[in-house]
């Protein structure tokens, strides 16, 4: 027999991994495409208490990962902290039918990131726990795209259920239950815990002492996660540029599902790639698709030019995404990855509030274009601190 490929290498447990992610991603996706319309339509809420929904909620789920990390690593257990973050978001989706009011739809969404926030830090540190470092990034690529295959299934899930059953919201929402609970049976039955985990109590992995464990090397990647949130933020603006160009509303929500198309088939080979290739110049060729991406978009908004540049956003995250996870898992000492992932996606979702106020701010004031611009200046200038940082380190 010849040599296994790096996809052959790849655990199944990672792959089982990856299909409870599809299958949540495919349940939560059907959902959010729709709640906006469901919150404003039928139960009458004004746009200002959409916007207070969505905060609270990544808040919530921004506060819970750091924890849900730590535990992990405090247990010796991942998989019993993952079990659980993704059995909370299945059991919030009937919540959602159920909905006669604002604030059930509230507490279903609160719950629901909780749950994500549960689960996101152990999933990450399973995946490294189990995955030989020869083959991490072809892992964490797989992973993250068969994630996104999720994200683009979600909503033509709910576009074909809302066109065959006229707009029932409800009914759409009682259907998302099901991939929900296939994704937990996955992870359930399909993903075994490494045994230097099970019933290895540790000592807090938050105290002073643990995180002096916590390298340069790890913090520069913390950093450099979050400088690139900085430059990309929230694909909401994706939406509101496709608006802008005159497309359908009843199409805009396809615009998304040509990104993580461009996503989900590239973040496997760049995965791959990642494993034998110079993380750095990986970061960089990331930074120049954005930088093109935002310019593309800056540029005008019609339908094709927004096409190209969603495309292009799609594979920068395709290049970058499972790359900083790879790095994350390279840096951090192996019994504080749950740390070290908590931390790194706390730093990640503040950076995104961040450049997504900044970014509403600036399109509210000078418009569209001028948005765009500030981010590709932005990414220009992370270029730029990479660039400087390779030259001394050689």
């Amino acid at each position: 027999m010849g040599k296994k490929t790096p996809l052959e290498q790849v655990p199944a447990g990672v792959w089982a991994l990856g299909l409870v992610s599809m299958f949540m991603d495919i349940s939560s996706e059907m959902i959010h495409s729709l709640l906006p319309m469901f919150l404003v339509g039928p139960l009458g809420a004004s746009a200002l208490f959409v916007g207070l929904i969505e905060g609270l909620a990544e808040s919530t789920a921004l506060i819970v990962k750091i924890f849900s990390g730590a535990l992990s690593d405090y247990l010796g257990r991942r998989k019993a902290l993952a079990v659980f973050g993704y059995s909370l978001g299945a059991l919030t989706k009937p919540l959602f039918a159920v909905a006669t009011s604002t604030g059930i739809v509230l507490t279903a969404r609160l719950l629901d990131r909780v749950g994500k926030g549960v689960r996101g830090a152990p999933r990450d540190a399973l995946v490294a726990d189990i995955t030989p470092a020869q083959v991490r990034g072809a892992a964490f690529g797989l992973r993250q795209s068969l994630d996104t295959v999720g994200a683009l299934l979600g909503p033509l899930a709910a576009f074909g259920l809302m066109l065959l059953w006229a707009d029932n919201f409800r009914a759409v929402f009682w259907v998302a239950f099901i991939p929900g609970l296939i994704a937990v049976g996955v992870l359930l039955f399909g993903v075994n815990e490494p045994k230097q985990h099970v019933g290895e109590k540790r000592a807090n992995p938050i105290r002073r002492a643990n995180l002096k464990r916590l390298s340069g090397a790890y913090w520069w990647v913390v950093g450099i996660g979050a400088i690139f949130t900085l430059a990309r933020f929230s694909e909401a603006f994706l939406v509101l540029r496709a608006q802008e160009g005159g497309i359908p509303v009843a199409f805009v929500p396809l615009v998304m599902v040509g990104m993580n198309l461009v996503y989900s088939g590239s973040a496997y080979p760049f995965g791959r790639l990642s494993d034998r290739m110079s993380h750095g110049t990986l970061l960089a060729l990331g930074l120049i698709v954005l930088i093109a991406a935002d310019l593309v978009l800056a540029a005008n908004n019609h339908w094709l030019t927004v096409i190209v540049g969603v495309s292009l956003w799609g594979l920068h995250l395709g290049i970058t995404q499972g790359l900083l996870a790879t790095m994350v898992a390279a840096a951090a000492p192996a019994d504080l990855r749950g740390t070290a992932f908590g931390f790194f996606n706390l730093v990640s979702g503040v950076a995104m509030l961040a450049a997504s106020a900044a970014a509403g701010f600036l399109w509210s004031r000078f418009g569209a274009s001028f948005t765009f611009y500030a981010g590709a200046i932005f990414a220009a200038l992370a270029l730029a601190g990479l660039v400087v940082r390779a030259r001394r380190g050689q």
